[in-house]
This record gives C-alpha cells, structure tokens and sequence, in this order.
C-alpha cells in the first residue's frame, strides 16, 4: 500500500487472516502450513460450527472450506456466512463430483472454488486475491462509517495532527472574540474555518454575514461594505444596509481581503479602529458590535507579496492569523474527505454510493490536488455519477524515474513523521538516515515537521 494513503491498523493493514475450515486433521494442517508459508495467518476449524464461532461481523480475512463435512456442509456454512455479511470471500474446495455444486454456488456469491488436488500455489493466489477484495470491502465500510459520523456539524474533517490542532486552535478563538486573518491557498476551506469561529462561538446566534472583495467591482463594494443612503450617488434610490452594519452582534467574513480596492482599505481600517460605520451619502455614526474574520491566499506579512495591501490594514487584522494546511501537506485525511464526500453527493443525487475502486484510489493517491478539498469534493461527485474518467492521469504516467522516486520518498517520511507523531528521534530510526540528511530532505520536499506534532491534552 501507497504510504501516503495508510489505512489504521485494524482495518487493511491487518486484513490477511485466512480461516481454513475441514473437518480431516491431517487436510487443515497441511494446507495451514501451506498458507503460512505464503505469508498468511491462518486459523483453523474443524466443523462449521465452530467456523461461525469465529467470524465475527466485519471479519478481518476470508474463509475457506472443505464442501465435504458432516453434521452441516460446507455450502450450508457458506450460506450461513453469507446471511451474515454478503461481501464476506468464502472459497470451497470440492471433490470431482461436487465442481457443478461449486459452480452454483458461485452464482450465490461464493467467491472461487477449487477442485481437489489442487496445487499449493492456486490456494495462495486464490486467497490472496480473495483478501485483497475483503481489504477492499473493509476500507469502503471504515470510510463510510468514519464520514457518517464526522456529519454536516463537524466541519474540517481529518485526524491528521494538523486537522486536529487547527480544530483545537479554532475552539479556543471561536470564544476569545478577536479578529482572524486566515491564510490558506484556494479550495483549502478558509470559509469553513470561519463559519467554525463563528458557530463555535457566542456569536453563533447572529448573523454571519461574508463578501467576496475579489468578486465585486471597485465602484460596488463600498455600497456593499458600508451601505448608503437613498440618493447618495446615481441610481441610489434606496437606503441600503451595508455588510458591516448587517454583521454586527454577528461575523463579517471577508474573503480575498487582498483584493479590496485601496479606498475601501482605507475606509475599514476605520471601522476596525473605532467600531462605527458611516454609510455613504450621511454623516451618521453608527456603532457596530463587530468581529471580522479576513482570508486570504496571499501571504500579507510579506511586503513582495503585499503589493498595495496596506501594512497598517493587515496589522489591524492580524491579531490571530489561522493556516490551513494545503491537501497536499495532509494526504492522511483524502480517504475520509472523499468518503464523506461521496456519501454526500450519493444522497444529494438519490443513487447509492459507490464502491471506491482502486483506480480511483490510484488517483487519491497520486494526484497533486492543487484545487485542495473542492477539487476533491467535485471529484468525488462526478465518481458518483459515473462520469469520472478513472485511468490514471497523464502527468502521473509522463513523470520520470527520479520525479516518481522522489515523490515516494516524500510519501514515506510523510508516512513516518505522522506514525511517529512528528518525533524525529524515532521517525530517523524508521527511515534510517542521519539527522542531517533528514532535514535536507524535509527542505527539498517541502515538509514542515510541526504538522505533524499531536497537539498537547489540557
């Protein structure tokens, strides 16, 4: 398994158990001896009885059972099995005159059936591709359930140490009171994080009020922050409540802040600093109980970057500044993320969600997700409805040999920071270089080891 795409162990890492029902002692083993020596834990039993004791529901492996048994059969405890979970790969090995009797119950759902004597190499390959469907099964059932229940009321999914110091960190402002500016590049979800602070919070009662500064001309924005009066400028017939005053006991939450023309700039740095708004076209003061949470792409503590942001705007605004961390930097939580997705647009569209193949995985894995969690949520939706093309990409299949390599290493000190809680003594005795080396290496790809510290416990 791709190491930037880790399953928890009690899912697909562990799904290799093999449990070998017959009731011959000398047939269960030889063919445990069989399957241990291809690498499989295997258990055995000696009546279906006792197999049905020993599968319990979401069985980490397979079962395979000799059809010749007393008392019940083995096509009796196949049926019995499969009540109990029809995805469960049950394999039947069968004598000459049972191979039409294994054929119908493949048309049931048995998953192969091998006729006696059989090699030992067909039984290995027989049930290795049988615990690579179970593997499969058990990852969609996990995601499903883990999507279920992170819900529409729990925003910013992920169990990476960086989702969940982000959510820890939200908790605590949502309750402080004070201005946010969030950083974080397109699509990451810089609105999510601010509807956070503001349902988290006291203020999650009033109105949350956001604009787009990117979205709106220069001659329309000011209208829309500040409000006017009825004839202020042409074409004003109407008073109009601005955002600000609309927001107020509530959220402003004003996107692309760095887009805001240079006179709108100067007129909310006012604002801030005094809490009362002036709608165009009066020379009312009114107060405002106002808290504003600002995002942005663009690093505004850079003066490069700044261009005609003002210095003295940002500084209002920087009281607390939140990062989101790009997908790319918390490929941990892509299973989850897209499960939940799909499970999301399976009832938006009415149809059942479908089984994640490993194409798609092969996509989840390996694509750069420049567009961050949108560009995951709208592919999960075309999944969904079946529009999705699933081979894998062109940039993924023109990357040179160094490229690929490169990127999997990247992929296993990301797998072992986050095993390892961000601890480098123990992360370098896992990839077994020297410290040196290592933090030439977190600079090359990129990696920054505090994502992947566990936030402390209060």
């Amino acid at each position: 398994m791709n190491a930037s795409f880790p399953i928890d162990p009690a899912s697909s890492d562990a799904v290799d158990r093999v449990l070998f029902v017959d009731d011959d002692p000398a047939m269960r083993e030889s063919n445990q001896q069989t399957l241990e020596l291809a690498g499989f834990r295997v258990e055995t039993a000696a009546s279906a009885a006792e197999a049905l004791e020993r599968v319990p529901a979401d069985f980490a492996g397979i079962v395979v059972t000799d059809v010749r048994m007393p008392v019940v059969d083995g096509l009796a405890l196949f049926r019995r099995l499969r009540e109990r979970d029809p995805d469960l790969p049950v394999i039947l090995i069968t004598g000459h005159g049972d191979v039409e009797m294994a054929v119908a119950a493949m048309h049931e759902g048995a998953y192969d059936f091998l006729a006696k004597p059989y090699p030992a190499e067909r039984l290995a390959t027989g049930a290795r591709n049988a615990l690579d469907k179970r593997r499969l099964v058990l990852d969609n059932r996990r995601l499903k359930r883990l999507a279920r229940d992170a819900g529409e009321s729990l925003p910013l999914i992920g169990e990476t140490p960086a989702m969940q110091r982000l959510r820890k960190t939200l908790s605590h402002l949502a309750s402080a009171d004070v201005d946010v500016l969030v950083l974080g590049e397109t699509g990451a979800g810089k609105e999510v994080v601010a509807q956070a602070l503001h349902a988290w919070g006291a203020r999650h009662a009033q109105p949350f009020v956001g604009l787009n500064c990117g979205a709106l001309p220069d001659t329309v924005i000011e209208s829309e922050l500040f409000g006017h009066e009825a004839g202020a400028f042409t074409g004003a017939q109407r008073r109009r409540v601005g955002r600000i005053e609309h927001s107020s006991g509530g959220t402003l939450f004003l996107d692309e802040i760095e887009s805001m023309p240079l006179a709108a700039q100067i007129k909310l740095l006012r604002v801030l600093e005094t809490r009362e708004v002036s709608p165009l076209g009066t020379n009312e003061v009114r107060p405002v109980d106002l808290r504003v949470v600002a995002a942005t792409k663009t690093d505004l503590s850079d003066p490069a970057q700044r261009g005609q942001f003002r210095a003295d705007l940002f500084h209002r605004l920087n009281v607390v500044t939140v990062r989101i961390p790009p997908l790319r930097e918390r490929r941990d939580d892509i299973p989850l993320l897209f499960s939940y997705f799909v499970s999301r647009a399976a009832a938006r569209f009415k149809i059942d969600p479908p089984a994640i193949t490993p194409a798609v995985r092969q996509h989840l894995r390996s694509h750069a997700w420049p567009g961050n969690v949108r560009e995951l949520m709208h592919y999960a939706e075309r999944v969904v409805l079946g529009v999705e093309e699933t081979a894998p990409e062109a940039p993924e299949t023109e990357a040179t040999l160094p490229q690929r390599l490169e990127r999997y290493e990247a992929d296993l000190i990301r797998e072992a920071l986050a095993r390892h809680q961000g601890d480098i003594k123990a992360t370098l005795q896992t990839l077994g270089i020297p410290r040196k080396t290592f933090y030439d290496k977190l600079q090359r790809h990129g990696i920054d080891r505090s994502e992947y510290l566990t936030p402390p416990t209060r």
